[in-house]
């Protein structure tokens, strides 16, 4: 059987919304268990994005995930006007936003969260995260070994002034639910310790080489739900973050084994994974074929509970968006980001 994703059948019809699988957050609310990224990866141009998002809504995605370092959000915004005149509700819609890094000074997050409105011609935005825990940037299309002049380790009374503000966003009423990105047990520790607000997401690399057991479990203890990005592995990630050692899912011979035994492609398999497991995946395309069979996927039928325990055993921690570019200092490894060794890595 081949594998090419555009061999597949590709079905006109769509699929309910309401039959897709969907996770309650601490505040009650419902959000879809599946979402559309949006990140281009530097190379796909912005319009490509902003069809993808209408052509999924079209066909019964209500989730999309966003963020204003994408560059993309007044394209997505124009797409998101369409669907709201196409008839569907915005109570029914999911959107996503993300502070990126160089706003993270307390006279600019209420700032750029009102950049992002105005870009996506919302009033409001279901979820707002801080998408790294690091104020330091990079600009587009960098190498690996950009380093964001004045860049800072994570300190944690200057993250918390970032947090009380995504915390008025909550007061004002622009944002519904804040969460973080890219964050470890030893920081949300704090921050479960200090917030007014807790949590509602943590969104983080997960597919089935990178399964962060121990993250993934603590995240749900506390009742935040993880959100998972790179849920087939990522294979249109920046070449910055490609390293020797990379592995990917798709290509993994037990998941080829299950694709083949349901007639599905193995992306499909890992997003079907990824549900079952309990995390929301995210998945990024701009090919309708592929945006409507990975929606397909997760409302057929399931993984059979001796797959999922095969799945279980796939994980090689493998992470493949490794973060170099967020470094403060020329001579520091990309593990000091994530905190390998259980504590807040040092400056």
């Amino acid at each position: 059987m081949s594998f090419s994703r555009e061999s597949l059948p590709l079905t006109t019809e769509a699929v309910d919304p309401a039959s897709v699988p969907s996770r309650i957050l601490f505040s009650g609310a419902k959000i879809p268990g599946i979402g559309l990224g949006t990140f281009g990866s530097d190379h796909v141009p912005h319009s490509a994005v902003a069809e993808a998002v209408r052509y999924a809504a079209s066909i019964g995605c209500r989730h999309f995930d966003c963020a204003s370092v994408y560059g993309n959000e007044a394209e997505i915004g124009v797409s998101l006007a369409q669907i709201l005149r196409d008839g569907v509700r915005r109570e029914d819609l999911w959107i996503t936003s993300k502070l990126w890094n160089d706003k993270h000074g307390e006279d600019d997050v209420i700032a750029s969260c009102e950049k992002s409105l105005a870009d996506l011609r919302l009033d409001y935005l279901d979820l707002y995260l801080i998408h790294w825990p690091f104020p330091n940037f990079h600009p587009p299309g960098c190498d690996v070994s950009s380093r964001s002049p004045g860049a800072k380790p994570y300190i944690h009374e200057n993250y918390m002034k970032t947090w009380r503000k995504m915390e008025e966003l909550v007061n004002l009423g622009l944002v519904r639910h804040i969460g973080t990105s890219n964050m470890t047990i030893p920081k949300l520790t704090l921050l479960l310790r200090d917030a007014r607000i807790k949590p509602a997401v943590n969104e983080m690399e997960l597919h089935p080489h990178f399964q962060q057991p121990d993250l993934f479990r603590f995240v749900l203890d506390n009742g935040i739900q993880p959100i998972g990005y790179c849920p087939i592995g990522s294979p249109g990630r920046p070449e910055r973050d490609r390293t020797p050692e990379d592995t990917s899912p798709t290509e993994d011979p037990v998941i080829v084994g299950i694709a083949r035994r349901h007639g599905i492609h193995p992306a499909v398999v890992c997003l079907k994974w990824a549900v079952q497991r309990g995390q929301i995946p995210i998945p990024f395309s701009t090919n309708p074929h592929n945006i409507l069979n990975n929606l397909i996927g997760v409302v057929s039928e399931p993984l059979e509970q001796q797959e999922m325990d095969a799945m279980a055993k796939l994980d090689r921690n493998c992470r493949l968006i490794k973060g170099q570019v967020f470094l403060w200092k020329n001579n520091r490894s990309w593990e000091d980001l994530w905190d390998v060794n259980g504590e807040i890595t040092p400056p």
